[in-house]
């Protein structure tokens, strides 16, 4: 792996003076830009950037494809982290959607779906996840979602995330983090309602490194996201590059080390 993307990881501790290692990854079921499945090789990009809560997308839980495994327990399992799974997709035993991984103390808040598009019943169902961290005094209210394809469905579900159910729920106050695959670059318009309301996290940071992440091999374009909101500081936002990242999947993660205020 490429070191200079992964400086200073692995060393710092977990919600120490409010700081904590973000990550948001679409893993692509683990299946990596040669077609190996190795959920081995995504928990060792994970780890090489010192990530204490992590936003993974396209997780599989029991399929056949990838030969039955839980993905989110594995990952989690080999980074010593709690993972939380929600299945946006349950077909009989067969499970697929996102979760999220933390070494901190947390809680699962909510999960659900997002809308769809009436008029295209067989759109790829898209789900949300929200989990409170515990860092210090403060917690962290993470929410990790992954939104579709079409630009309808994605203003649907933007929507739907900054409504009552998610954003606007009462309890999911201040500081608060919103990460996932948005599938939509800067001009769209869910990305421009998303950052009426939160702040995207590469706008505001003290040190930028990366600028796409997608497709692996060949990154033009920023599909996967941080946006903050008050009480986070950004220090850091880095796209994790590097010959592992660009073989363990077709995205490469994105990296926010960011400080809360720590107001309990």
């Amino acid at each position: 792996m490429d070191q200079g993307a992964i400086a200073g990881g692995g060393g710092a501790v977990a919600g120490v003076d409010g700081r904590v290692r973000l990550l948001t990854y679409n893993i692509r079921h683990c299946r990596g830009t040669d077609g190996r499945v190795a959920p081995e090789r995504i928990a060792e990009v994970i780890a090489a950037t010192g990530a204490d809560t992590v936003a993974l997308q396209e997780v599989d839980v029991g399929r056949a494809r990838t030969n039955g495994l839980d993905q989110a327990d594995e990952i989690a399992r080999r980074l010593g982290m709690t993972p939380h799974f929600h299945p946006a997709l349950h077909v009989e035993e067969e499970r697929y959607g996102d979760a999220i991984l933390t070494r901190l103390p947390s809680r699962l808040q909510r999960a659900g779906l997002l809308p769809g598009l009436i008029r295209k019943p067989k759109l790829e169902p898209r789900g949300a996840l929200w989990v409170e961290v515990e860092v210090g005094a403060a917690r962290l209210q993470v929410l990790n979602t992954h939104l579709g394809l079409l630009g309808a469905e994605r203003i649907a579900q933007a929507e739907a995330m900054l409504g009552p159910d998610w954003l606007a729920d009462p309890a999911c106050r201040a500081p608060t983090v919103l990460m996932g695959d948005f599938n939509a670059t800067g001009w769209t318009r869910a990305y421009r309602r998303l950052a009426r309301h939160l702040t995207d996290a590469r706008g505001v940071a003290a040190r930028i490194e990366g600028r796409a992440s997608f497709p692996s091999r060949l990154p033009l374009l920023r599909l996967d996201r941080v946006f903050v909101g008050a009480g986070v500081t950004v220090e850091r936002l880095a796209v994790v590059d590097g010959p592992l990242p660009r073989r363990a999947s077709d995205h490469l993660p994105v990296l926010a080390e960011i400080r809360l205020s720590m107001s309990p």
